[in-house]
């Protein structure tokens, strides 16, 4: 039997909607696949430049979407499933495949004879007769093609092949590192005095994580976000806080072999080799050519104009929880692992609020229902739950995603607990990508996944949402719907394949919806007698909604500012990330006690990918689109509005990069964001009269 024929990966897939044949597919199927996969795509590619016909936008740049099906159906299930589900042996394999996936990129977007033909066409673009939708493409590609290294030559373009070469194995070594020391950590909590003051919320989550890895007669608290800050919220232990808290700030810091130190300094070295062999002075530079800020000096102007204000917040969040310690008799200065312990209690007495009071009210099952009804009455989706269809692993669901008429529009794969084979954080991503560039007619539907890592609840108990985890669920399916409302002609501009710092806009709008008062009312109800969410505990939330405001502003705009330090720099032997770290943040002078939403040993952000490298500050660039985006619904008077609705699903959710953003925000919006709506929100300036 050939390797073709039992494969799972190279045969075609007779499941329902095309999805892979997950309980099929082993770590040791994926080098042979890519192999085959790769060579069919490269045969593709040659065919392309060898055509004796002079080079046309359909022979030329719409074959060259239409290209390496194959090749990208195997790497998406790859992908997914490296971050979702990996094991021993996948990450064996990722380490081995990761430089040979680089080189067959560098393969495909240094093909001389292709890019002659994309670049003469680029040439003459203007004489071509393109619609705006192929024109975007054409000038997309040929923007591939020059930032991969297309008009290098020689040993240059050598070089600078091996370079993305070893970033691809620095990268996966990164990411690897951080799961495996988030993954051995477990605290043990095996008596009443060290569980003191856990509520029962976080006690039964902690419960089931000891039952999760086989541990008897304890409670686990894990490095997972929504285990670990629930304990740094609620534990009265101080030193178990710190315990903990060092821990979780520490991941990639340890010396041996899952020392990301000496990674991420490499990383950098060969980011600034990348850069300066294009011409620019620094990493920084070379990113952000390719986005809506376009210069570091875009950028720092935006982080600059908020960090001034969010640290005079933070020292008066400082006044209110040390006014507090001393009212509880107690001695000592506040620290990193104290602010959200005694935040917690500042926001209890001053709006009568605390977590325990609002969980129960924010079942995930509930607020999945939320999100649904949500896309509903924007854009008439239906997300028909298919149990039938099964996953890669048991607690992934599977919907069927129809529109208004009916029709299928794509399928959704909902995957939210945490587990020890997961990467931390939350994520949207694709198996598939909507297209409507098929040979011989059709449209490729997508298929799109979100990921998120929220403590499970104990067998037949609910799993119970803190606000933030309630947001974060809303913030993946609005990435989500950027996905499967997707409805482009050509598979390079679908979805999410916009420019960095705006393909946070419709996951950040999203979240908008949570916090409106018809859609609690109606989705936010106690898990126990499914009343809904009383009047007043959503005006105490309402009153709350910017309280710690300073302290969550600080964290993410340091972490944006020590981003853009460390990308910013000349040194071609990269620099010391705790050093340069440390340095930044006396430069800014980052508050005591405040710390950082990522470390740069653990900041997978930046060194998992390349993705957001020089590009942490993206969400605070949407969020001045978010704002004063969702400011259109509040001026047609309805957070449902069908006019608005329409206009964003055209112009934002469905348009993908067919349309350059700022046009596409002015579609929607009528004119150019302005930045006051997100300081207000974030209540760093003063609300309207």
């Amino acid at each position: 039997m050939s390797p073709a024929t039992s494969n799972p990966l190279l045969q075609p897939w007779d499941t329902p909607f095309g999805l892979p044949p997950f309980d099929q597919i082993r770590a040791e199927h994926f080098p042979p696949a890519f192999e085959a996969a790769r060579a069919a795509h490269l045969a593709e590619i040659d065919a392309i430049a060898a055509q004796p016909e002079p080079p046309t936008f359909e022979n030329t740049v719409a074959a060259l979407d239409r290209s390496g099906r194959l090749y990208y159906r195997v790497e998406g299930v790859f992908h997914n499933l490296a971050s979702s589900e990996t094991s021993p042996a996948l990450q064996q394999v990722e380490r081995e495949l990761a430089p040979q996936l680089a080189a067959h990129q560098s393969a495909i977007y240094m093909h001389r004879g292709l890019f002659e033909r994309i670049d003469g066409l680029h040439a003459r673009r203007d004489e071509l007769g393109l619609s705006a939708e192929q024109r975007r493409l054409l000038e997309r590609f040929h923007f591939d093609f020059v930032r991969a290294g297309a008009r290098l030559s020689g040993d240059v373009q050598k070089r600078y092949a091996q370079v993305m070469q070893r970033l691809a194995e620095l990268t996966t070594r990164f990411g690897q590192n951080v799961l495996a020391d988030e993954s051995s950590f477990r605290l043990e909590l095996r008596s009443e005095e060290e569980l003191a003051g856990l509520p029962e919320f976080v006690r039964a989550a902690a419960r089931q994580a000891a039952a999760d890895r086989g541990i008897a007669d304890a409670h686990v608290i894990t490095l997972s976000r929504s285990l670990i800050v629930p304990f740094l919220t609620f534990s009265e232990r101080r030193d178990l806080r710190e315990q903990a808290w060092r821990a979780w700030t520490s991941r990639g810091e340890h010396d041996g072999e899952r020392d990301n130190r000496p990674v991420a300094r490499e990383i950098l070295a060969l980011r600034h080799e990348q850069a300066r062999a294009h011409g620019y002075a620094c990493y920084a530079d070379y990113a952000l050519a390719d986005t809506m800020a376009g210069t570091r000096a875009a950028v720092g102007g935006l982080l600059e104009q908020v960090w001034t204000r969010a640290v005079a917040r933070v020292e008066e969040e400082r006044e209110a929880l040390q006014a507090l310690v001393l009212s509880r008799g107690e001695s000592l200065t506040l620290e990193a692992w104290d602010w959200r312990y005694y935040a917690e209690k500042v926001r209890a007495l001053r709006y009568d609020l605390d977590e325990a009071q609002v969980k129960p009210y924010f079942p995930l099952e509930r607020m999945v229902e939320a999100v649904f009804d949500c896309a509903r009455q924007l854009f008439g989706l239906e997300f028909v739950r298919r149990p039938d269809l099964k996953a890669y692993h048991p607690d992934v669901k599977v919907y069927e995603v129809r529109g208004r008429d009916g029709a299928h529009v794509g399928v959704f794969l909902h995957d939210n607990f945490a587990r020890p084979s997961k990467r931390s954080g939350a994520w949207m991503s694709n198996y598939r990508q909507q297209s409507r560039n098929v040979a011989g007619g059709g449209t490729i539907s997508p298929i799109v996944v979100n990921n998120n890592n929220f403590a499970k609840g104990a067998p037949g108990e609910p799993t119970l949402l803190s606000f933030d985890d309630a947001r974060t669920l809303f913030h993946e399916f609005g990435h989500g719907l950027h996905g499967l409302l997707s409805s482009v002609t050509y598979e390079r501009l679908s979805g999410t394949n916009v420019l960095r710092d705006f393909v946070e806009l419709p996951s950040q709008l999203f979240e908008h919806w949570l916090t409106e008062p018809a859609v609690l009312k109606k989705h936010a109800r106690h898990f126990a007698s499914g009343e809904p969410i009383p009047d007043a505990l959503v005006d105490k939330l309402h009153a709350a909604r910017r309280f710690n405001q300073g302290y969550e502003t600080v964290r993410y705009t340091a972490s944006a500012l020590v981003d853009m330090a460390v990308h910013s720099t000349a040194e071609p032997g990269g620099v010391d990330i705790v050093a340069a770290e440390a340095a930044e943040l006396r430069r800014i002078g980052l508050p005591h006690g405040v710390g950082l939403n990522h470390r740069l040993p653990h900041f997978q952000h930046l060194f998992s990918g390349s993705h957001y490298a020089a590009g942490y500050y993206v969400y605070l660039w949407a969020e001045v689109l978010d704002a004063d985006g969702f400011d259109a619904f509040a001026e047609a008077g309805n957070p449902f509005d069908p006019a608005v609705a329409q206009r964003l699903q055209q112009f934002i959710y469905s348009a993908g990069d067919s349309l350059e953003p700022r046009a596409a925000y002015r579609a929607f919006r009528g004119r150019e964001a302005t930045v006051d709506p997100m300081l207000r929100k974030k209540g760093l300036v003063p609300e309207r009269a």
